[in-house]
């Protein structure tokens, strides 16, 4: 008797499924922290829809998405959100409370 539906061999397209995961960066970790932050690399959603909030990486992008899903307003590019602030805030130096430290710990 053979197995219950159990394929014998693995398809093309498991394969490969495995090979593209084992090779794409998803920007796990430290070494996808620049492109999940926007600054070198492109790929990542950088603006978003001010009316539905939908995610888009560049102006092109976006204007393509408002003219299929907003038809009957005007596509303002002004008014994108921006998901990822290219000018550097100042940092705050000042707090109220001290920073907690390792595993909550209150270090001074």
């Amino acid at each position: 008797m053979t197995g219950k539906a159990k394929p014998k061999k693995h398809t093309a397209k498991e394969i490969a499924a495995k090979v593209d995961a084992a090779t794409t960066n998803r920007g796990g970790g430290k070494a996808g922290q620049a492109d999940r932050l926007g600054q070198d690399k492109g790929g990542h959603a950088k603006l978003a829809c001010p009316l539905c909030r939908t995610p888009a990486p560049d102006i092109k992008s976006m204007q393509i998405h408002h003219e299929a899903k907003h038809p009957k307003l005007p596509f303002e590019p002004d008014k994108l959100v921006k998901l990822h602030n290219t000018t550097a805030a100042p940092a705050e130096t000042s707090s109220s409370k001290p920073k907690p430290g390792v595993r909550g710990s209150l270090k001074k």
